[in-house]
């Protein structure tokens, strides 16, 4: 027996959206969408092409529209329509001016197909949503265009050449890049590329980019997707580390944990204990424990115990130096 209920026709309706928006898509992908069997996506499949959506499919590569189908933009539901506010205040704060100009520009686009009802909804909340600005710069001012420099690269596979300051030592260097992908983390923007000076992969910092352009340059390679070299990054020699932190205190240690290795919990007595995996104990996380060390115990490594006695006697030092 067929199902023809309300939630079955949203979602053959949303199937035919997804097929409008890209080029190939695949049963598996459509079946996570909607949490639903591979047969079932086979047989919404067959009730659009039933009803005359001229659909090419191929075994081991996907569904995809007939060059030159298209239908009118379905309308938007309420919730879907308010959804834009959060996403254009969110452009205007966590992107470059110029992607944010043009997502703007979409914006109006998408406003002009809305009902009355909805246009209302969105006036509305424009003006009582706000989304404050990151706290450090996420691009150097003098490029506005970073993102789209970048996006035009990765799409048509063509070289960036940069001048970029590294963080340790400050050192200015040209080079020339293939971009691999960008992604946000830690409240800053990143390039994944390879270099080709390093003659390896590398990320950079969107804000320490002092000035960047494309070239005609083509890939020199075939590149893994971007989650493959960030998986590849995670996986620097790590130190097990455990820590005991007052329960009082805890919920403000979560914050920015997963920075710095967190790997799990488990309550112990009046305690949380939690378990790291760090690639930089003696650095990196000596220094942020010591923001909770007069509530906080180490249970391992003995190593970590030390470089905290050592930062204590070091700051001691600059005390007693510094003059009255």
């Amino acid at each position: 027996m067929i199902d023809e209920s309300p939630k079955r026709f949203d979602r053959v309706i949303a199937i035919l959206i997804q097929l409008q928006s890209k080029k190939v898509v695949k049963a598996q992908e459509l079946a996570d969408r909607f949490e639903v069997s591979l047969r079932t996506i086979y047989r919404d499949i067959r009730t659009l092409e039933a009803s005359g959506v001229p659909i090419y499919g191929e075994a081991g590569i996907g569904y995809s529209l007939v060059d030159g189908y298209r239908l009118p933009p379905v309308m938007f539901t309420p919730e879907e329509a308010s959804s834009f506010i959060a996403a254009e205040k969110l452009m205007q704060q966590f992107t470059d001016k110029e992607l944010g100009k043009h997502y703007q520009s979409a914006a109006f686009k998408l406003r002009s197909v809305l009902n009355s009802f909805d246009k209302t909804r969105i006036n509305e909340l424009e003006s009582n949503i706000l989304i404050q600005p990151p706290s450090e710069k996420l691009f150097n001012e003098s490029l506005p265009g970073t993102l789209s420099v970048l996006f035009r690269s990765i799409a048509d596979k063509t070289q960036v050449e940069l001048v970029y300051k590294t963080f340790n030592s400050e050192e200015v260097t040209s080079r020339k890049i293939e971009p691999v992908g960008i992604f946000h983390d830690n409240n800053q923007w990143y390039i994944m590329g390879y270099c080709h000076l390093r003659k390896d992969y590398r990320q950079f910092r969107t804000d320490r980019i002092q000035n960047l352009k494309n070239t005609l340059l083509e890939f020199s390679k075939v590149h893994e997707p971007l989650e493959h070299y960030l998986k590849s990054k995670n996986e620097y020699a790590t130190t097990p580390v455990t820590i005991r932190v007052d329960k009082t205190v805890a919920k403000y240690v979560n914050y920015d944990r997963k920075y710095h290795g967190f790997v799990s919990e488990q309550e112990v007595g009046n305690q949380i204990e939690m378990n790291f995996m760090s690639s930089s104990v003696n650095d990196g996380f000596a220094r942020w424990f010591l923001m909770y060390a007069d509530y906080a115990d180490i249970v391992e490594p003995e190593s970590l115990k030390s470089r905290i006695l050592e930062l204590l006697g070091q700051y001691r030092l600059r005390i007693q130096k510094s003059p009255d």
